[in-house]
């Protein structure tokens, strides 16, 4: 077990060997399918935690974004990046479409983070201004 894992243990009420088909399969078969979703369990987390790493860096290429008012999409790297994906996806034997889906997922919550965060730098600069931060949320024309 990780360090992480282990910090967590004690709260977390997850039991890797939850299953309906105990009592049911034979135990040499219910040891077998218990170690390959070992495996899916440790995929899982370091997916997680994969994501957890790319939305730290989103989130900085957000701030950059709304520090020079550039808009929270970007048509043309979202394009790419799907077109990239799908190839990617091909060659690992993964379907290209639901690669896609899970891409196009994550630019929607990157974009409505940028946006987010576009709105709070615009009302801390209103705000530090002295002047009054209008009463609704800021739309752009590149939103």
């Amino acid at each position: 077990m990780t360090e992480q894992n282990q910090t967590h243990s004690d709260a977390d009420s997850y039991d890797p060997g939850a299953s309906s088909l105990a009592g049911h399969v034979d135990p040499a078969v219910m040891a077998e399918l218990l170690s390959i979703r070992s495996s899916i369990d440790n995929i899982d987390a370091t997916l997680v935690y994969l994501l957890a790493e790319r939305f730290k860096a989103t989130q900085k290429v957000g701030f950059l974004k709304a520090a020079h008012k550039l808009p929270a999409g970007d048509p043309g790297r979202e394009t790419a990046q799907i077109a990239r994906l799908r190839r990617l996806a091909a060659e690992a034997q993964l379907d290209p479409a639901f690669a896609e889906k899970f891409l196009n997922f994550i630019i929607g919550e990157v974009i409505r983070h940028h946006e987010a965060i576009a709105e709070d730098h615009e009302a801390a600069k209103v705000q530090g201004s002295g002047r009054v931060a209008p009463a609704g949320p800021a739309v752009s024309a590149d939103a």
